[in-house]
């Protein structure tokens, strides 16, 4: 079988014709020279006779031994032929004539289930007592309905349930039955035994199955398997042909090389090919090999396919998400480096001109993750033209470039209505007004301080934690009775300012609430946390105290970017 270089589905098809009109012609011709075998012709008269009941092999029982009876002629003489089940019956009729039961007159060797004993150990017996589940079935009528009408039954499945050792079985078994001069043959067999179930499940299992193509006859038997795969009728499994009708085209080539290898002998030949079933894809995997004849030329073809499909759709699925998630995360990784830059542009780390004030400043952006998104955290410190320092930190809720957004429109509005000369009160409610107006823009809290030359600091808040302050060796919370709720929450409420006097070498923090919000902890422990840590801070720098809290963020659990703004009073 030579396939051309590139060979479409018309090219495979003619060429797998061809090989199996040579194979028909090559046997043809073969069968045709062959002489008649001198030991194949034996006289009619040279049969060995058999007589009934003897052998060396299974042999059926009779129960007729009356006077007269030919076991020649006896009908149960054929039943050791018969490779199911099988047993010669007679009527039983009650005095009316109506047939009510059948005498096992002969039965043979062969058992349809391993719990039911053979047909031949039952002669002489009633139906009905050798079998009594048939009493419950319906088999009684249908054998009756075959003596009286003499139409044969045929292919009758029945559940046949009987207790035998004590415990109660049952079994589907097909029953056949044909009336002969008043007496009735009946043969039958399981639906299928419990090895042929197990194969069935093996193959839904692992969405295998097999078949087998005769290139002489034509025939082609199908699993069940190879049905389910290739959506077929049961009874019209596909031909090579039909199957080279289902390959996607592409796939021709490879299906080809691989009836190529089978024809040639080669064992195990495999391929994955793929199939349009009802206009669904289908990828298979196939092994195959030659069923050969004693000369070594293949005469059919054996193939065992297994369904890769649900595993190629699984597959198909994971590499989208796969693909869906690199986006996403370069898509995130674009917008942090993109959102990063805009903070580093917005937020420097203080104004030099505070120092004209007496005052130090020194703050730190604190990301919860490396790779989070930036949120909405922001500062602002400086020198204002009326002599006072604008100190203020806020927090936009949200993360990435809208958060930045929202927290860059928010700073610039403190710095600009700060230079108006109104107090922190009424910048935060002006301030509030402009969250509260947007529809776009989500609740945001804020601190605003005010410090001037009397050394008195005024501020307000808005749903902020409250400032700490470092005095000595002690740490304390400002004040907050004055404390109104979240920018945007409540439009035209009035917030209020509280002044607070501060000595030369008090420290001022101001913090984010990422810095004290930790999972499964209450807020109240992360504030006395804080506070605590900031009263080991005496003595130290702005920038020191920042670096030590931010060390200590660092190392703990925490779901929130946060910002640290530490102010010294000189």
């Amino acid at each position: 079988m030579m396939l051309p270089q590139s060979p479409d589905v018309a090219s495979l098809k003619a060429l797998i014709r061809r090989e199996i009109e040579t194979l028909r012609a090559d046997v043809g011709e073969g069968a045709a020279a062959a002489p008649p075998r001198a030991d194949r012709a034996v006289a009619a008269d040279t049969v060995p006779a058999c007589a009934c009941g003897l052998g060396t092999g299974p042999s059926h029982s009779c129960s007729d031994t009356g006077e007269g009876h030919d076991p020649w002629a006896c009908l149960c003489a054929t039943l050791p032929a018969v490779p199911v089940s099988a047993a010669l019956l007679s009527p039983v009729r009650d005095a009316n004539g109506r047939i009510t039961d059948f005498l096992v007159r002969a039965g043979n060797h062969v058992r349809s289930v391993d719990w039911l004993p053979s047909p031949d150990q039952q002669t002489g017996s009633l139906f009905t007592e050798a079998r009594p589940g048939v009493a419950s079935c319906g088999l009684i009528d249908a054998l009756r309905e075959v003596v009286e009408t003499g139409r044969a039954l045929t292919g009758r499945v029945v559940d046949h349930t009987e207790e035998r050792e004590g415990t109660l079985r049952r079994v589907q078994l097909v029953h056949y039955a044909a009336s002969c001069d008043g007496q009735v043959l009946t043969t039958w067999h399981a639906v299928r035994n419990q090895a042929e179930m197990l194969t069935i499940d093996a193959q839904h299992l692992a969405s295998m199955g097999w078949g087998r193509w005769d290139l002489l006859s034509g025939g082609v038997t199908w699993s069940e398997g190879m049905q389910r795969i290739f959506r077929s009728d049961p009874a019209l499994p596909w031909t090579l042909l039909e199957l080279c009708d289902a390959l996607v085209p592409a796939d021709a080539g490879p299906f080809g090389e691989f009836l190529s290898s089978v024809l040639a002998g080669e064992e195990p030949a495999w391929t994955r090919v793929r199939f349009m079933v009802l206009g669904e894809e289908r990828t298979v995997d196939l092994l195959g090999r030659p069923v050969t004849d004693t000369d070594g030329r293949s005469w059919a073809v054996q193939i065992v396919a297994h369904d890769l499909t649900p595993q190629m759709r699984s597959r198909r699925r994971v590499l989208a998400k796969q693909d869906e998630a690199d986006r996403l995360r370069r898509q995130a990784a674009a917008e942090r480096h993109v959102a990063a830059t805009l903070r580093e542009a917005l937020l420097p780390s203080y104004s030099e001109g505070l120092a004209d004030l007496g005052l130090t400043a020194a703050a730190a952006y604190l990301p919860a993750e490396q790779d989070a998104a930036v949120g909405g955290d922001w500062f602002k410190c400086r020198p204002l033209a009326d002599g006072q320092a604008l100190i203020a930190i806020g927090d936009a809720s949200g993360h990435g470039l809208e958060a930045v957004a929202r927290m860059a429109q928010q700073r610039y509005a403190v710095a600009g209505l700060a230079q108006t000369g109104a107090d922190a009160g009424t910048v935060t409610t002006w301030l509030n007004e402009l969250v509260a107006g947007d529809w776009a823009v989500d609740t945001a809290t804020v601190a605003i301080c005010f410090y001037g030359p009397d050394r008195v600091l005024r501020w307000a808040s808005a749903g902020h934690p409250a400032p700490l302050l470092l005095r000595g060796e002690r740490a304390f919370d400002l004040p907050t009775g004055h404390r109104g709720p979240l920018l945007g929450a409540l439009p035209g409420h009035p917030y209020e300012t509280a002044e607070f006097p501060v000595l030369p070498g008090d420290v001022l923090l101001l913090y984010t609430d990422g810095v004290v919000e930790r999972r499964g902890q209450d807020i109240e422990v992360g504030l006395d946390q804080l506070t605590d840590s900031l009263a080991d801070c005496r003595g130290m720098t702005p920038r020191q105290v920042v670096d030590r809290l931010a060390e200590e963020y660092v190392r703990s659990a925490h779901d929130d970017d946060a910002c640290l703004l530490a102010v010294r009073f000189e």
